[in-house]
């Protein structure tokens, strides 16, 4: 597995950090004081301190608020305001969680100097290990002075594995699925790599020894959980740390059943709730060229997401080459940086801006070529846009596999890839009906879930 989900987002780039005004779930509806609300229950909602997880987390406490409940969210300081401007109470993690994920390469130096196995790691322990003694004390505090009816914390949020360890009284914990299902199956492959099931006994053989490779490689990664938890709370896990959802009370994974892998394992805890969605945006200004996206030529977005794109050179770049002589319309989003860094010239089929909200510009998008992020590429498929997916950080190579899986797309199977094979991914894409056919089928089945509201009626039975 990767070290760090830099989640796609939810929008076709990003604007100023500091408003963050695509995040689901924040208008101008928001009361500007709780007493406004009638309480009826109250909530502590924990984040990993990066995009993709607080995104949803934080469209969650807001829809729970907008029921009258109150919530109280734990998270780094760095997203104190947007937690602030959905009016809700915030909380910040302690020195040891608090860490800025637009640079976590400053945060954690030690972790981002090494490359493969050894890299990945280290920065597992460097970002979501380590913080785990200051979480938990975060989570034990907010626990005695909120007095919760319920904890809704995203997967990665590992604090929470002592909380549900600890003996004696505690609130229900509901683990949300921020990133593709995390449990370990005997009908699936190990998490990481990106391989899709194999069926049959061969497929459950290969998924035996791939656990216990795993288990190997990674064995001093779960020691080092163990002594955690048992410093914390004198109990060590008994399964992966990394199945620990498999012991929350329920686990809620934001996708539909139809773009994760069938398990006949399936923990009676767990439940799909479909894709958190955005808002839409109705303040956006559409650019001077936004006509051409209906004059008949198909619509290629290309984006690195809000997180990963510091390089456009790995993904913006090769598709803007590839596609130059192609008639097509390109459509590129910086991430917030200045066009100024993508190198070379602009070729004349290219139309490129800091930020488009992905509502506004999925309805006209042919295909789609991300990074892989969850939750971009289920907006896309939302949408029913099919994908090309070029990822291999992170949580990337999985949500790849998946859309390769599912049929909604092509897997390049790598972050940098060439101009020529973007455009041929491109090419098949757009020649072969059966991808849109897929996305769209994928589309309509989540057009039958609202996450929100089954996360909240959830979370609302367990109110005292």
């Amino acid at each position: 597995m990767g070290a760090v989900s830099e989640e796609e987002g939810f929008c076709a780039g990003k604007l100023p950090w500091e408003a963050l005004p695509w995040i689901p779930g924040l208008d101008k509806e928001t009361p500007s004081n709780l007493s406004e609300a009638i309480v009826v229950a109250a909530f502590l909602v924990c984040s990993t301190p990066v995009y993709g997880h607080v995104s949803p987390m934080l469209a969650i406490a807001k829809h729970l608020s907008k029921r009258g409940h109150r919530v109280r969210m734990l998270t780094s300081s760095r997203y104190q305001e947007a937690v602030l401007r959905a009016g809700l109470e915030f909380v910040v993690l302690p020195q040891g969680a608090d860490y800025d994920d637009r640079d976590l390469k400053s945060a954690f130096p030690e972790a981002f100097g090494k490359t493969g196995l050894a890299g990945a790691k280290t920065q597992l322990t460097s970002v979501f290990i380590a913080p785990i003694p200051a979480q938990f004390r975060a989570l034990e505090d907010n626990v005695g002075s909120l007095n919760p009816d319920a904890v809704l914390v995203d997967v990665m949020f590992f604090g929470a594995l002592p909380l549900l360890l600890k003996p004696g009284s505690r609130p229900p914990v509901l683990a949300v699925g921020v990133t593709p299902l995390l449990q370990s199956s005997r009908d699936v492959a190990s998490f990481g790599p990106g391989l899709q099931p194999m069926p049959g006994p061969l497929g459950q053989i290969r998924n035996v020894l791939l656990s216990g490779v795993d288990r190997v490689l990674f064995h001093n990664l779960q020691r080092r959980v163990g002594r955690i938890t048992e410093e914390l709370v004198n109990r060590r896990p008994n399964i992966s740390w990394m199945d620990w959802s498999k012991l929350s009370d329920q686990c809620l994974q934001l996708t539909i059943p139809k773009f994760e892998y069938p398990r006949s394992d399936l923990p009676a805890n767990t439940q799909f709730v479909g894709p958190v969605l955005p808002d839409s945006m109705e303040d956006f200004q559409e650019p001077a060229w936004w006509p051409e996206l209906e004059q008949g030529r198909p619509v290629v977005h290309v984006t690195q997401g809000t997180i990963d794109n510091a390089d456009l050179g790995e993904l913006i770049e090769p598709t803007l080459q590839g596609l130059a002589q192609e008639d097509v319309l390109v459509v590129a989003t910086t991430g917030g940086l200045p066009i100024s860094e993508i190198r070379g010239p602009l070729p004349g089929n290219a139309r490129v801006e800091a930020f488009i909200p992905h509502d506004r510009l999925l309805p006209h998008v042919d295909v789609m070529v991300t990074n892989g992020g969850y939750g971009g590429v289920q907006f896309a498929l939302s949408h029913g846009v099919p994908l090309v997916v070029a990822g291999d950080k992170a949580d990337k190579p999985e949500v790849a596999a998946r859309v390769a899986w599912s049929g909604a797309g092509v897997n390049l199977q790598t972050g940098k890839p060439t101009p020529a094979a973007v455009a041929a991914a491109v090419g098949k894409v757009l020649n072969e009906p059966g991808f849109r056919a897929a996305a769209r089928s994928l589309s309509t089945e989540m057009g039958q879930y609202s996450a929100l509201d089954a996360i909240a009626a959830t979370a609302e039975s367990y109110v005292r």
